[in-house]
């Protein structure tokens, strides 16, 4: 199949731009469905003209229906999407860019899905699509699923889909998280993922930020130590890698704190860990959760993308390589170009 289509694009050099043009805009409505036109094409940043004729012709084709709440993927449209999809990763280079990038951080498998979330919101739902794949492929009933915060997690929750190999599995969060926006909170988001498979869920509710005193008197709490216990218990941890100045500020830290982590040079932060260029611990935070010292014996999905995201996620894995490592084409190509330099 790939050589036919290499030969095709020889002969009508147009073919392959229209095949992945078309291909990326059922991908979308697939991703955002139901979505009205005039959405899709702000989104995609194209005029509504132009979309009007892509659409209408996926639409004559049977890939998409019209309704009042917007635009859908029709039983044919999902059946032809699958089977492009294989196809389309290999012929956007997608697989070799993963395989060279697991090659280069050490990392078991890296998944590369298509764009820039630095720029293009979507790119975080195919972030949630390729990680309930992995889930689907890895867990067991009775499992426990340890989940961090924020927007990149949030947004794979929403990818979230029932399936009978959530039945006996329980999601929790890997941290506390009070004082960050409730929808980018641990737990906020593993019940959210509960909600949409059907798994069961607990929550940890403690602040993110702790002094010694209230840290050890919280431990000691009999709720909080069951639910540690149940979180140490994890057979999966799925986790976001962000930019260190970022995440202190994002957190509400203080200027001086922010400020000591720029003359550590800490440029990456996971599990309220700050890391260094050389994947150095140069900080942690106190925090009540999983801890990085916890991670062995589970498998570990890292999922970060955006170009601007590359320094940090290559700095985190000099420190632990995961066991799968989910991104985008644009922090794939940029973390390779650093390697480079």
């Amino acid at each position: 199949m790939r050589t036919l289509v290499q030969l095709q694009s020889h002969l009508v050099p147009d073919l392959l731009e229209t095949m992945v043009k078309r291909y990326r805009l059922l991908q979308y409505i697939r991703l955002k469905q139901p979505i009205g036109r005039r959405n899709l094409a702000s989104e995609l940043q194209s005029s509504e003209r132009i979309i009007r004729g892509e659409v209408t012709l996926l639409k004559d084709q049977g890939l998409i229906t019209f309704a009042k709440a917007g635009m859908s993927v029709t039983d044919v449209g999902e059946t032809v999407f699958l089977q492009l999809e294989e196809m389309m990763v290999e012929l956007l280079g997608l697989r070799k860019l993963g395989d060279d990038l697991a090659q280069t951080l050490g990392v078991s498998r890296v998944i590369v899905v298509a764009g820039d979330s630095d720029t293009e919101d979507w790119v975080k739902h195919s972030f949630g699509k390729a990680c309930v794949n992995e889930l689907k492929s890895i867990v067991k009933a009775g499992d426990v699923l340890a989940v961090m915060g924020g927007t990149t997690l949030a947004a794979v929750a929403r990818m979230m889909s029932r399936d009978d190999v959530f039945a006996g599995t329980t999601f929790v969060p890997a941290r506390g998280g009070l004082g960050e926006k409730v929808e980018i909170q641990a737990s906020t988001i593993s019940a959210e993922c509960a909600r949409r498979t059907g798994a069961a869920y607990r929550l940890l509710h403690v602040p993110e930020h702790l002094s010694a005193e209230a840290h050890e008197s919280l431990v000691l709490e009999p709720s909080v130590r069951d639910i540690l216990q149940l979180i140490t218990s994890a057979a999966v941890v799925m986790h976001g890698i962000g930019d260190a100045t970022h995440m202190a500020q994002r957190r509400g830290s203080l200027d001086i704190f922010t400020n000591e982590l720029s003359r550590k040079q800490a440029i990456a932060e996971a599990f309220g860990y700050f890391f260094n260029a050389e994947g150095q611990i140069v900080h942690k935070q106190r925090t009540i959760g999983l801890q990085l010292d916890e991670l062995q014996g589970k498998h570990v999905i890292s999922i970060a993308g955006g170009q601007s995201k590359a320094a940090a996620i290559l700095a985190y894995m000099k420190h632990r390589p995961s066991d799968v490592l989910i991104t985008d084409e644009a922090a794939a190509k940029a973390i390779l170009d650093r390697v480079k330099e």
